[in-house]
C-alpha cells in the first residue's frame, strides 16, 4: 500500500520494487533498484525517509521516522527480516541482520554491520566498518559495543542518551506509560486522514 500522509505521497523511482503487501506511507523517496519485501513498513511521521539505489529491505522490516529524527537509508546496504530502524542515518553499503535494532539518531558509517538481533542504541555512532556480533549493544559516541550480559556498563553509557526525551519528547521523571501511551496516541492520530494512492 502507498499511503499520502500529512499532504505527502511517497515517491518511488520506477525501476524500484515494493511488494504489494509492504506499506509506504508518506514523504518517503526509494531509489532505484531498491526492493522492499512483503510485510515490510516504511513509515514517515513527521519528518522524511530517504532510501538510497539498491538498497533491500527484507520481509517485516520495518522502517521510521518521527518528528524529532528523520531516516536516512544509504545505497547498497540489507536491511534483514523482522530487522526495526527509527530517525536513524545508516551510510552506503550496510548490513543490518533479522531482527536487528537501530535507534533514534544513531549513525552507522560505511560498511558497518549489526548482526541478528543486535542493537545500536539512540545516539550512537559506529565508525566505518564496524561489526555488532550477534545479540550485542553498541552504545555511545563513539559507540562501545558490548556483550549482553554488561548490562550495569551498557545503561551507565545509555541513561544519559535520555531515551524517553529523545522517543517521546517527555522527561524521564515524567516518562510513566501513561504519559507515553497518552503521547503515542496523540502523535499516531496524525494517521487518521491518512489516505491510500493508486
Amino acid at each position: 500500500m502507498i499511503v499520502k500522509h500529512a499532504g505527502k505521497t511517497p515517491i518511488i523511482d520506477p525501476d524500484a520494487w515494493v511488494a504489494p503487501d509492504a506499506t509506504v506511507v508518506g514523504d518517503v523517496v526509494i531509489g532505484a533498484g531498491a526492493r522492499i519485501a512483503h510485510g515490510a513498513r516504511i513509515v514517515a511521521s513527521g519528518q522524511p525517509i530517504r532510501i538510497g539505489k539498491t538498497c533491500v529491505v527484507l520481509e517485516n522490516a520495518v522502517i521510521r521516522s518521527t518528528p524529532g529524527f528523520a531516516a536516512t537509508i544509504g545505497n547498497h546496504c540489507l536491511i534483514g527480516p523482522g530487522a526495526h530502524l527509527v530517525g536513524c542515518t545508516v551510510e552506503d553499503q550496510v548490513f543490518i541482520a533479522t531482527s536487528a535494532a537501530i535507534f533514534h539518531g544513531a549513525h552507522l558509517e560505511a560498511g558497518c554491520e549489526v548482526r541478528v538481533n543486535g542493537t545500536v542504541h539512540l545516539r550512537s555512532r559506529l565508525g566505518a566498518g564496524t561489526v555488532v556480533p550477534i545479540g550485542w549493544v553498541a552504545v555511545g559516541e563513539p559507540a562501545q559495543v558490548l556483550s549482553p550480559d554488561r548490562h550495569d556498563e551498557i545503561w551507565r553509557l545509555q541513561e544519559p542518551l535520555d531515551f524517553p526525551q529523545a522517543a517521546y519528547g517527555i522527561e524521564r521523571a515524567d516518562a510513566d506509560m501513561r504519559s507515553i501511551t497518552e503521547h503515542m496516541s496523540a502523535r499516531m492520530g496524525a494517521h487518521a486522514g491518512d489516505e491510500l494512492t493508486d
